[in-house]
């Protein structure tokens, strides 16, 4: 059982990360004077990881406390708040800056390859 989630868990990273590097290289911009201490795939992995952590620890949290807002809205409330989860991976990262389109767009992505994951597992 812990196998399995622990398998899990490392497949949502690889997938994060790629859909990270995906969006980062698409939608945002790098600072090199400050990402220059990370090797060339460690910031992207770095971002997997953190979105990671944030979808299975924060955004649980947070969609509970918007449950009235989500209700009311029909789920629309769902984009601002998967779109507040890359705007805080974003804001973690190390010299990465996106826009509110991008971030927007990247939410996007990442839902849907969150999704696909889920079937798969």
């Amino acid at each position: 059982m812990i196998k399995q989630q622990i398998f899990g868990f490392i497949l949502r990273w690889a997938t994060a990360s790629l859909g990270m590097w995906l969006c980062i290289t698409w939608f945002g911009r790098m600072n090199t004077t400050e990402v220059s201490q990370f090797t060339g795939t460690s910031l992207f992995i770095l971002a997997g990881l953190i979105f990671s952590v944030i979808n299975s620890v924060v955004k649980p949290f947070i969609k509970l406390m918007a449950l009235p807002l989500a209700i009311v809205t029909l789920g629309i409330s769902t984009i601002v708040i998967n779109t507040a989860m890359v705007a805080l991976t974003i804001y973690l990262l190390p010299g990465v800056e996106m826009g509110i389109w991008g971030m927007v767009a990247t939410s996007a992505i990442m839902s849907t390859l969150n999704g696909l994951i889920s079937v798969v597992i």
